[in-house]
């Protein structure tokens, strides 16, 4: 077995102090995003890990992509009927957090999913590549299947059936827009005395600033 206890590195990028963040989350995101971005050295800046509590009680975290964001919250797709899906259903509290290791940050989000609407949903759908929109109709997501050639048998079929054609989007796919109630914002520094800045919501309406130890 490798031994990881020496592996270290230390971080010195950047800084977090109070007197140079704003008073809302989604711009201090917003701004750590497009510098990730600018920076370079992520492939996928928008990777992002949902965790849901499973109908088996357990927690499961898996990697998504955000496809939007704003005031209102952060946006991602997916398959409803899910084993991701069924579980927001059944308990709409998740965490998504972000790792972005050029820069030395990450960002823990709490907040509460709900169904997009429709037309949301659509657009997005709409937007994506043929192959992408077949995908999402084929994949009976987290169902156990056969074998790989099941999957690639129904794509054959429904690539011969809507040839030419316009692709709908299935109903049992679409998004979910998680609105945050606490967002932690850590930012490496050396010795491990990390910068750690967490906004609470307070009222449904102001954000406390505080700040953790590291």
């Amino acid at each position: 077995m490798k031994d990881l206890s020496n592996y270290r590195k230390s971080y010195d990028k950047s800084e977090l102090v109070e007197t140079s963040i704003p008073q809302d989350p989604i711009n201090l995101f917003n701004k750590w995003f497009h510098e990730t971005e600018d920076f370079g050295g992520v492939e996928e800046v928008n990777a992002m890990t949902v965790s849901t509590i499973g109908l088996d009680g357990f927690p499961k975290s898996r990697i998504v992509l955000l496809k939007n964001f704003n005031e209102d919250g952060f946006i991602f797709y997916t398959n409803y009927n899910s084993e991701k899906g069924k579980a927001i259903t059944n308990n709409p509290n998740v965490c998504l957090s972000f790792f972005w290791p050029s820069l030395e940050r990450q960002i823990i989000i709490k907040g509460t999913a709900s169904k997009v609407a429709s037309s949301i949903s659509d657009n997005y759908f709409a937007s994506r590549p043929d192959g992408s929109k077949l995908g999402a109709i084929v994949s009976p997501q987290s169902e156990v299947i056969p074998n790989r050639a099941f999957l690639e048998e129904k794509l054959k079929q429904l690539e011969n059936q809507f040839q030419g054609k316009e692709i709908p989007r299935p109903n049992n796919w679409g998004g979910f827009l998680v609105k945050p109630f606490e967002v932690e914002f850590w930012q490496g520094r050396p010795n491990r005395l990390h910068d750690r800045i967490r906004y609470k919501m307070q009222n449904s309406i102001d954000w406390k600033i505080e700040r953790l130890s590291s």
